[in-house]
């Protein structure tokens, strides 16, 4: 893309796909890594991760699979559409179990061949002193019978410790399934959970320095100080749709010869962004406005 030379970027620097290079540890996201491995250590029960859409959920299940060390063996189930059945086929493919002997049995009997498999695959990693961790994504869109397979899994166990341990991430709609009373058994074993924030107002400046910055970027700040505060406004945070309009605004910047973002770019940003399309009145009509707010709230900032 033609902004690339334009701010002296090597690559896009506000992609939407989860890369750990561009990884932000803003407070909500260092909070919820720190539960992570603080729980992981501790070696037993479910560990519960939730989030609205685009809080950055999947970016901090691979940044926390990255950080463990040799002696885990994990799994990573990002399709939550998967019956019983399928899930535990998923598990034995990703920790590597000997399932030949599915081809020669009858269907009917698979599953318990299955179970069979995984718990001798995991018995014999638990010997190689390596521990175990499934990470599912998506789990608010799971079937309550699958996750209950999921949870009977989880009943192996040595006299030491379980056999594998699970990190569930998902949606706030997450805790109404887990309320079901056919799983409250795997409810009451969640020992550690977490909800994702989104980006509070200083941490959107940094946020925005930080990807331009992983991406090449070199100059002064781009974004302006009002163009952050609509950002921050109508985004309400979300990395996701930081990301989205960001971009655009760069585009629209671009598109105009500057080499910064202002209030006018980010409002045509924002304007052509779906989900945030609340019609504000235009620049034409609101820009006295927008600005004197913009300078009050930048005057109280100085002041705390």
């Amino acid at each position: 893309m033609n902004y690339l030379k334009h701010f002296g970027l090597r690559e896009l620097p506000f992609g939407i796909t989860p890369d750990t290079s561009y990884f932000f540890a803003c407070r909500s996201i260092q909070e919820a890594l720190n539960t992570l491995l603080v729980a992981v250590g501790n070696g037993e029960g479910f560990i519960k991760i939730t989030g609205e859409v685009g809080t950055g959920k999947t970016l901090l299940c691979r940044r926390f699979l990255s950080m463990l060390g040799p002696c885990y063996v994990t799994a990573y189930i990002p399709n939550p559409y998967l019956t019983p059945l399928g899930l535990l086929l998923e598990l034995a493919e990703e920790l590597g179990a000997d399932i030949a002997a599915l081809e020669r049995a009858p269907e009917m009997q698979h599953q318990h061949l299955l179970l069979k498999a995984l718990s001798q695959r995991l018995l014999n990693l638990a010997i190689e002193d390596k521990r175990v961790l499934v990470c599912l994504d998506e789990v608010q869109a799971m079937p309550i019978e699958t996750l209950e397979a999921l949870r009977l899994l989880t009943n192996l166990e040595t006299e030491k410790r379980k056999l594998v341990q699970v990190v569930i991430f998902g949606q706030p709609e997450l805790d109404e399934k887990l309320n079901h009373p056919s799983i409250r058994q795997l409810k009451q074993r969640i020992t550690f959970d977490y909800h994702l924030g989104p980006l509070t107002r200083p941490e959107l400046a940094r946020y925005l320095d930080h990807r331009m910055a992983v991406a090449g970027y070199d100059g002064a700040r781009v974004f302006s100080a009002l163009a952050l505060w609509m950002l921050k406004s109508r985004t309400r945070g979300i990395p996701r749709l930081v990301n989205i309009v960001a971009h655009k605004a760069l585009i629209c910047s671009y598109g105009r010869g500057k080499k910064s973002v202002g209030l006018r770019e980010m409002n045509d940003a924002i304007d052509d962004t779906s989900s945030l399309r609340i019609r504000v009145p235009h620049l034409a009509l609101a820009s006295v406005a927008i600005f004197t707010v913009g300078l009050l709230v930048l005057q109280l900032a100085r002041t705390v």
